[in-house]
């Protein structure tokens, strides 16, 4: 072919048009392009769905606290009522235990005065005094202050001291001017009692 013939037919031959950016295809290596539209369409949609679920996530959590709280109030608030009930039981046994001594003391309140006698009276105050003592102490409650017992100041105070020259009195109850009262190992009143005191030791602390 002469060289006329050559440029002749290069000239007639149409040019390969050139592939667009953007647009799928092989590239140079032979691997295909990705589409750019397609790749940020992916993107959004996955982060939709992260949304998406962290926000149900969410509502859960905040579900399960407000049923936690409210739980925990109505727990509160049972709890609450069941002491208050618990408390009022526990008093209206002790109230019951008293019923029949103050049945007694009644009785003994209106007796006729004129049919009575002084020591008819005082031997039914007594009665009720032991019965009531003794309801009580079936109950828990326990009388602080014996004549002839150590002087304790936790369970003791003293009012007055009473001199002695004896060494064994030294510092023991002498007279007990209002018995204390101890329940359940708790105590309610200390017993005002005088102490005996030696000549050569100092007086109790109250």
């Amino acid at each position: 072919m002469s060289k006329r013939q050559s440029e002749h037919q290069a000239r007639n031959t149409p040019a390969e048009p050139a592939q667009k950016a953007g647009t799928s295809g092989p590239d140079a290596a032979g691997v295909p392009a990705v589409d750019d539209a397609v790749l940020t369409d992916g993107s959004a949609a996955t982060a939709d769905t992260v949304d998406q679920e962290l926000r149900a996530e969410l509502a859960d959590l905040q579900d399960r606290h407000l049923r936690l709280a409210a739980e925990f109030d109505n727990f509160r608030k049972r709890s609450a009522r069941e002491r208050l009930e618990l408390r009022a039981r526990a008093q209206g046994e002790i109230v019951a235990l008293m019923l029949d001594a103050l049945d007694d003391l009644g009785r003994v309140a209106h007796l006729d005065p004129e049919q009575t006698s002084a020591g008819d009276v005082v031997a039914g105050v007594e009665m009720v005094e032991r019965k009531l003592l003794r309801q009580l102490g079936s109950a828990g409650l326990e009388r602080v202050g014996v004549v002839g017992e150590p002087f304790d100041p936790n369970v003791h105070e003293a009012i007055g001291t009473v001199p002695t020259d004896k060494a064994a009195a030294d510092h023991t109850v002498a007279a007990v001017f209002q018995p204390g009262y101890r329940f359940a190992e708790q105590l309610l009143r200390p017993a005002r009692v005088q102490v005996f005191v030696a000549s050569t030791s100092g007086a109790p602390e109250a």
